[in-house]
C-alpha cells in the first residue's frame, strides 16, 4: 500500500464491489478535480457503488463536498442501486453534510468498513490545474450542492455570483 505521509490523498481500489476511496489530510478545491475525474472513469465503466472513509480526513470545503454531491446525483440517474457511503466522517464533517442537505442524498454509516482497501488500490494524481479549470470545478461544485438541497442557494448565492463572473472573464 502506499506511504502517504502527511500529504492530502485519495486513495483508491477499483477491484471492489463498492469501489472504495480512503481520504487522507485535506479534502478541498485543489485536490477535488482528480476526485471528480475518478467518479467519472468509474460512471464510465459501469461502477455506480463507492465507499468513502473519511477516518483521516482532517477537513472538507464546499467544492469537495459539491464534487460528491455531483457524484451522487450522476449515480442516482445512472441506476437505482448505485450508492454514495460515506464511513467514519467524524463530528465536524458528519455537521458539514448534514448542514447542506447531503445525508439525504448519500448513505452516512458508522462503524466498521464492509471492506479494506486491497494490496492494488493506489494514490490518485491530483496535478494542479489552471485557473479557469479550477474555477470551472468550483463553480460546478457549488451549483451541485444546490440542485442537491436548494437551500444551499441562500448560502452559497454570493459565491455562485463570484465564480460565474471569474469564469465568464477567462472564457
Amino acid at each position: 500500500m502506499p506511504d502517504t505521509g502527511s500529504q492530502s490523498v485519495y486513495l483508491v481500489d477499483c477491484d471492489t464491489d463498492p469501489v472504495r476511496i480512503k481520504i487522507s489530510g485535506k479534502a478541498n478545491f485543489q485536490n477535488s478535480a482528480c476526485l471528480k475525474d475518478f467518479f467519472q472513469h468509474m460512471l464510465g465503466l459501469g461502477k455506480v457503488r463507492f465507499v468513502l472513509d473519511f477516518e483521516k480526513c482532517a477537513t472538507m470545503d464546499s467544492t469537495f463536498l459539491g464534487v460528491l454531491a455531483g457524484a451522487a446525483l450522476e449515480i442516482k440517474r445512472k441506476s437505482a442501486e448505485g450508492k454514495l457511503i460515506l464511513f467514519r466522517l467524524g463530528d465536524r464533517n458528519l455537521e458539514l453534510v448534514r448542514s447542506l442537505g447531503l445525508h439525504r442524498l448519500m448513505t452516512v454509516e458508522s462503524g466498521e468498513l464492509p471492506i479494506a482497501l486491497s494490496s492494488s488500490s493506489r494514490a490518485l494524481s491530483c496535478e494542479g490545474k489552471s485557473d479557469l479549470d479550477s474555477a470551472k470545478l468550483a463553480l460546478e461544485a457549488h451549483q451541485n450542492l444546490v440542485k442537491a438541497d436548494e437551500s444551499n442557494l441562500e448560502k452559497f448565492q454570493d459565491v455562485l455570483v463570484f465564480l460565474k463572473n471569474k469564469v465568464d472573464k477567462k472564457s
